[in-house]
Parts: structure tokens; C-alpha cells; sequence
């Protein structure tokens, strides 16, 4: 694989730089589309060529008819998610050139690094001197052809769809495919385990030639193709589950006198607090609940009116039809439905867990297409493993990062006490200077107990799954935790949620004290092995 140049732009600075383009060209591409007109990055207005040296998130979106040309090195995630454009790139592109296509047409003159065409649904990308590793994988549908070397994997968990590739192939084609098929005109390693290689029928030899279209780009009839295997059905092992939850934590009032019963409590936690960059998201508690689907969410003849009321104040977050206010997650299988999806909610969970893992540049393309897709005034989170705590911190930290939310049920049976002290030990080294706000995604539905232990551990935010998808159910849910995080506050002689301290915290069996580090009831204070050095 050949050297790219140096990028020698700091990377915000490449950043702002890739976001102003976007903001350019966003006006101009309907317009230019109408006109049947190219519009061209990397040449100056009297045509004098100026090559792009690593503009990352370029053009994501790209509408039905547009057409681009880009000259020189292109960045991470260029031309994702579009759904009907033509993209041309005289020179190269670094990873995840593609990603998400649902319609466009790219042509990349030279090298494509990693992840080419991830998570494709529809539409042709061309390849002329090369792929990284993994070029098609999870794809589902359309065309990815590839002229030159492929790195390994080609193809890896593809469930659809046609890769062409004229070159020979890295180790484990096909890895993990459940569909599609990969036609390779050169040498091909044995393939793993659930893959299969077979000669082509000649109707299909007919069939993809025609498809290309090209006859410098033909398949001849000795090529192979790679195909998934049957393989019997195997249940999935589940993996362990959190060893603990936090009822053996207990809240303890401090002086002050509980507060009359009648009086009020502020339980809004702000999310998203930019010092004036945008308008933070009020939530009425410090509580993100899940659920498929938006659309349950929404009014109908069954939803009483106070019912109403209580969810249209609550954001969720979902998956699909995301109302205004809520946050819509995006993983692998809802990749290439992201620019509708961000452009209805409030705000992006990116599950860091589900999507392949990603180097600072990659993680700014991604965000530069994301950002431009639903505004940078919007949220942005990042959702990732509890075992993984120091790296999503320190990687929302380094990209500004709204929330960082950490998955209790990662598959370590790690206990939601212990899970405390590793997100608040991460939090004091890697997020004290940085607005990034801590989040926790547990395996079950909160409590309000929960949200006053969390909150008065430092979590500024409590995801979880709902108990029911009934609207009434659901919003009966919600003023019960309400109600009683209020009676929590009121207990402890408080009137806001800002006031609840990890003072307030107890840890009712020697257990929990020696997995959180919490002060043990009675003893009052942490057991001596939090002191060892």
C-alpha cells in the first residue's frame, strides 16, 4: 500500500476546514443537480488546481443528481450515506469511503483505505488501485468493484449484494457473510469457516458483466466466487449480566432538616452545557429511557391527556422515528438511515461498540458528516463498554464530545456498584477540564433510588431500558420515579438534584464497600483497602 503525504494541518483546524466546505456546498448541490452541473473541490475558481490534503466528512447526503469532483487526498468518511450522487476522486481516499451508501455512485481514480463501502444498502462504488482491510463489510446491497490489492476480510459479515474484484485478496474473505457474493478475478486464500468458493455459472458471468458495464472491467469465466456456507442454527450464548444492582447503596441525610412536604424540588438536569454555544436540553430528570420506536411516543385516541403531557416532556431515545426532542441511537444496522433519522431528532448516541473501532481522524470524519447532517448545535454522545471507560473518556474529551455514556452490561458481569468508582476515577483524570458529561446505560429500568445514587455518584445522566411500551403504563413509569426521587430529596433535607453529594452515599453490606469504595454504614468511612496504595 502506497504512502500518503503527511497531513500537516492540525486536526481542528482540518476539521473546520472540512465543515466550511460542507456549509458551501450544501446550498449549491440541489441547485448544481437542476443545471445537470459539476461542482469541483480541490481547483481554485479560474480552474488552477489546489489538492486536498485529508478534508474528512466530505459531502455526506450527497441529493438524487448531484454531481462532485474532488482533487487530491481525501479524508475519512467522504460521499457517506448518500442517496443518488455521483462522486468522482482524482487521487485517494482514506476509510469508510461510502459508508452507509443508499444511491450514490463513487469513482475513487486511486487507493481507498479501510472499511470502503461499509454498511452499503444500494447504489456503486468503484475502486481503480486498491482497498484496505475490510472494504464491504456488513454490506446489504449494490455494487462495490475494486481494481488492484484488497486487505483482509473483504466482504466480512456482508448479508447482500456484489463485490467485484480484479486483484488479488487478503486472508479471510468473506468472514462472517451471511449473503451476497464476492467475485474475485485473481488469487484468493482458502476461505474460513462459513464461507464457500465456487466456480461461476455462465449466466452469471452474463449477469455481473452487465451489471458493470464496462468491458475493460469484465470478469472472465474462470473466476471464483465466494458465497455463505449453510450452517446449522446454533442458539447465541448470552453473555453474563451485571452481578449487582444498586439496592445495597443507601442515602443518608446530612444536618440539614428534611424539607416540608410541601415543598418543591428542581430535579431538571441540563445536558449539553457549550458556554453559549447552544441551547442545553432540559431533561425533567436526569433520565434517558429507551425505546424502539418513536412513533409509540406519539398521541393517540388511547393517551389520556396529563399521559400526553408527561411524554412530551420526557426525551427518549430511539432507534426509529425520533420525535424533536429525542435522541435517536446509530449503530451498525441503522447506519445508512442516519441523515433522515438525525435530521427529525434533537441529538446522536453514537454506539461506539456496534460500529467498527476507529482512529482519531476516522472518529472526526464521522462526526464532521454526522455534525453536518443534523447541526452542530445538536448533542452528541458517545456510548461505549464500561470495560472501555478510560478510552471513551479520554476519546470524548479529545473530540468534544457532549456525553459519554458507559454500557453497564458489557458482557464482564462487572456489579453496578463497582462500575462507580471506575467511571468516577476515569472522570477525575481525563474529564475535569472538559465538558463532557457522564452518563451510565444500565441493563435494567431505573429506579428513582437509582438516579439519586447516580446522580450523587457524578453521573449527570441515567439511561435505561423501559418496563413497557403501553404510553399510559409508560407515563404512569415516569411519575412514579419522579415522585419518588422527590421524596428521596425532600428525606435528605434538599431542594435540587445539583445538591446531592457522594457524601449522602452508603454502602449497606461490607460487599458493596469493598467493590465501590463507597463509606460503609455504621463504620462510616471506606474500608481501609481504599487506602492501600
Amino acid at each position: 500500500m502506497k504512502e500518503h503525504p503527511s497531513i500537516m494541518a492540525e486536526p481542528r483546524e482540518v476539521v473546520e476546514r472540512s465543515f466550511n466546505i460542507n456549509k458551501k456546498l450544501g446550498p449549491r448541490l440541489i441547485a448544481a443537480a437542476e443545471q445537470n452541473a459539476i461542482l469541483r473541490i480541490g481547483w481554485t475558481n479560474a480552474g488552477e488546481p489546489v489538492p486536498k490534503n485529508g478534508e474528512l466528512g466530505l459531502c455526506p447526503n450527497l441529493p438524487t443528481g448531484s454531481r462532485i469532483r474532488a482533487l487530491g487526498l481525501l479524508g475519512s468518511w467522504t460521499a457517506a450515506f448518500g442517496s443518488g450522487g455521483n462522486f468522482t476522486i482524482q487521487g485517494d481516499a482514506k476509510s469508510f469511503l461510502g459508508a452507509g451508501n443508499r444511491g450514490n455512485s463513487i469513482y475513487c481514480e486511486q487507493l481507498a483505505e479501510q472499511y470502503t463501502g461499509y454498511a452499503m444498502h444500494d447504489g456503486r462504488i468503484v475502486v481503480m488501485d486498491g482497498t484496505g482491510d475490510d472494504a464491504g463489510a456488513m454490506m446489504c446491497g449494490g455494487l462495490l468493484m475494486i481494481r488492484g490489492v484488497t486487505g483482509a476480510r473483504i466482504g466480512g459479515g456482508m448479508k447482500g449484494g456484489l463485490i467485484v474484484v480484479h486483484g488479488d485478496v487478503g486472508s479471510d474473505p468473506g468472514a462472517g457473510m451471511t449473503g451476497g457474493r464476492i467475485v474475485i478475478n485473481g488469487r484468493c486464500p482458502t476461505p474460513p469457516v462459513g464461507v464457500s468458493l465456487r466456480p461461476l455459472e455462465s449466466k452469471e458471468v452474463k449477469e455481473i458483466n452487465s451489471l458493470l458495464n464496462n468491458k475493460d472491467m469484465e470478469i472472465p469465466s474462470d473466476a471464483v466466487c465466494l458465497v455463505a456456507a449453510p450452517a446449522p442454527l446454533v442458539e447465541p450464548i448470552e453473555p453474563p449480566v451485571s452481578a449487582s444492582d444498586l439496592s445495597n447503596i443507601g442515602l443518608v441525610p446530612g444536618e440539614l432538616h428534611q424539607t416540608n412536604h410541601y415543598q418543591t424540588c428542581d430535579t431538571i438536569s441540563l445536558l449539553a452545557e457549550r458556554n453559549g454555544e447552544n441551547t442545553p436540553v432540559a431533561l425533567p430528570l436526569p433520565l434517558l429511557p429507551m425505546i424502539p420506536d418513536g412513533d409509540l411516543l406519539k398521541s393517540s385516541e388511547d393517551m389520556d391527556a396529563h399521559a400526553a403531557s408527561i411524554l412530551a416532556n420526557q426525551p427518549f431515545i430511539t432507534r426509529l422515528n425520533p420525535r424533536p426532542n429525542d435522541m435517536v441511537i446509530i449503530d451498525r444496522d441503522n447506519l445508512n438511515n442516519a441523515p433522515e433519522l438525525l435530521e427529525q431528532g434533537n441529538g446522536v448516541i453514537l454506539d461506539m461498540d456496534s460500529l467498527p473501532a476507529m482512529n482519531s481522524e476516522e472518529i472526526d470524519g464521522f462526526l464532521v458528516a454526522i455534525q453536518t447532517l443534523q447541526g452542530r448545535d445538536k448533542t452528541v454522545a458517545f456510548l461505549n463498554a464500561l470495560g472501555r471507560v478510560e478510552s471513551l473518556h479520554v476519546r470524548s474529551s479529545h473530540h468534544n464530545i457532549d456525553l459519554a455514556i458507559s454500557r453497564v452490561e458489557d458482557g464482564s458481569g462487572v456489579a453496578e456498584a463497582a462500575a462507580l468508582p471506575m467511571i468516577g476515577r476515569s472522570s477525575k483524570a481525563h474529564l475535569e477540564d472538559a465538558p463532557t458529561q457522564t452518563g451510565m446505560l444500565l441493563g435494567l429500568s431505573a429506579s428513582g433510588k437509582d438516579l439519586a445514587v447516580l446522580r450523587a455518584s457524578g453521573m449527570h445522566v441515567v439511561c435505561c431500558e423501559v418496563p413497557m411500551q403501553d404510553v399510559n403504563d409508560l407515563a404512569h413509569w415516569l411519575q412514579s420515579i419522579s415522585n419518588e426521587f422527590i421524596e428521596i430529596l425532600k428525606r435528605l433535607g434538599l431542594d435540587s438534584i445539583d445538591q446531592l453529594q457522594r457524601q449522602h452515599l452508603r454502602a449497606l453490606d461490607y460487599e458493596t464497600a469493598a467493590i465501590s469504595g463507597l463509606r460503609l454504614v455504621g463504620y462510616d468511612r471506606p474500608l481501609p483497602l481504599w487506602f492501600a496504595r
